[in-house]
C-alpha cells in the first residue's frame, strides 16, 4: 500500500520492450536508501517490483497487462516518474490509501493556473468516473489529490505549489495522458452491495464490522 504523497521524482534511464511487455531501468535517489530486490515503488501510480538496483538506479519489469492499462507505453528514455515507497504501517497517512493498481488512464484536457494553484481538467471514461466523488480522494499518476469537480465526463483537481514542485505535474501539458486509481473503499462497497442485494441491513453490517 502507498498513501500518493511522492517521495521524488525519477528518470527513466533505459527501457527494453520485449513484445507487449517490457523492462525500465529508472534513475533515483531518495528510493535506493532502503532498497531490497522484491520491494513494491509506486511509479507514477503503478506498483511495480524491483527486481535489480544500483547505487543510482532500479530495474522492473511490466507486464502486458499493464502496459494495455497504463501510460507506461508512452514512456521513453529521458521522461520523468513520480515515485514512492511502500507504506510502513508506523507512518502517518498524510495522504489516501493507495494501491498501486491503477483503474485506467485518463485525458489532460485543460490547465488552468489560478494564482499558486493549478487547475487541472482530467477527462475519463464511465467505468473510472463512476468511482469519483466531490471532495473525495483519487490518485493521478500515483499523487493523491483532492477532487473538487466531477461530471459524467471528467473531473478537476487543482494542485499546491509544494505539490508542483515536488511531482511530475508541471511537466504534463494539455492532451498528455495520466494513470488514475480511483479510491478502493467504493469499488469494495459496491461489490459488497452488488453481492448481497436485499440483505444489506444494520444486522448485515454488523456481522462485517461496519457496525
Amino acid at each position: 500500500m502507498f498513501t500518493g504523497i511522492i517521495e521524488e521524482k525519477g528518470i527513466i534511464k533505459s527501457i527494453h520492450a520485449g513484445g507487449r511487455s517490457s523492462r525500465i531501468v529508472i534513475s533515483a535517489a531518495i528510493i535506493l536508501e532502503d532498497l531490497k530486490i522484491g520491494d513494491s515503488i509506486n511509479t507514477d501510480g503503478v506498483c511495480l517490483t524491483v527486481t535489480e538496483f544500483s547505487s543510482s538506479s532500479f530495474t522492473v519489469d511490466v507486464m502486458p497487462e499493464t502496459m494495455l492499462r497504463s501510460t507506461f507505453g508512452k514512456l521513453k528514455p529521458g521522461s520523468m516518474v513520480n515515485l514512492e515507497r511502500a507504506l510502513r504501517l508506523s507512518d502517518r497517512l498524510g495522504g489516501h490509501i493507495v494501491s498501486g493498481h491503477i483503474d485506467g488512464s485518463g485525458r489532460l484536457e485543460k490547465i488552468r493556473k489560478d494564482e499558486n494553484a493549478i487547475w487541472l481538467f482530467i477527462v475519463a471514461e464511465e467505468p473510472v468516473l463512476r468511482y469519483i466523488v466531490e471532495k473525495g480522494s483519487v490518485a493521478v499518476d500515483g499523487i493523491s489529490l483532492t477532487v473538487a469537480k466531477v461530471d459524467h465526463r471528467a473531473f478537476e483537481v487543482s494542485v499546491i505549489p509544494h505539490t508542483q514542485a515536488e511531482t511530475t505535474i508541471l511537466t504534463k501539458k494539455t492532451g498528455d495522458a495520466v494513470n488514475i486509481e480511483c479510491d478502493i473503499i467504493g469499488k469494495y462497497i459496491e461489490k459488497l452491495s452488488k453481492t448481497n442485494v436485499g440483505k444489506m441491513d444494520v444486522n448485515f453490517l454488523a456481522e462485517n464490522g461496519f457496525v
